[in-house]
């Protein structure tokens, strides 16, 4: 294995650039699932919403752990706040309902595993992703016992 690394390293990509591309299919990835998960709950965002989120919370990350080390928490607040904003956009009063504010806090919620991989914790990425997927089973059980324990 360690051959095949240092054969690409050598002819194809440098090393950092292999380590972007894993994070890149690593972020594509934890989009894809996610996405799954809340479209197999009938919820508008679903697999290339949270695939673009992620992504892009990746790419602008990594890009400013490379181009201006010293504005890292500069560009890491300003994703925080540019998703809020999209997430701000798709909740809806209707009446005396709230709509989407669940997919509005799981947006902001994918664009932090971005960041996560951006800043190379995929560990964390890897378990917050699964959190992610866990959270509703918590909630639709959370729903079904309330009150009978």
């Amino acid at each position: 294995m360690q051959d095949l690394l240092n054969l690409i390293t050598t002819y194809v990509f440098s090393e950092q650039e292999l380590f972007f591309f894993m994070d890149l299919l690593l972020s594509i990835l934890a989009g894809v699932i996610i996405g799954l998960e809340r479209e197999y709950r009938g919820k508008d965002a679903g697999i290339a919403t949270y695939a673009f989120v992620i992504t892009g919370s990746m790419l602008f990350t990594y890009l400013s752990t490379r181009v201006d080390p010293a504005s890292q928490s500069r560009i890491a607040a300003q994703i925080v706040t540019g998703i809020g904003f999209l997430g701000a956009g798709l909740i809806l009063k209707q009446n005396e309902s709230i709509r989407n504010l669940t997919t509005a806090a799981s947006i902001w919620f994918a664009g932090a595993i971005g960041m996560a991989i951006g800043f190379q914790y995929r560990a964390i990425a890897l378990i917050c992703t699964i959190a992610f997927v866990l959270i509703p089973f918590i909630s639709i059980t959370h729903k079904r016992y309330e009150g009978k324990l």
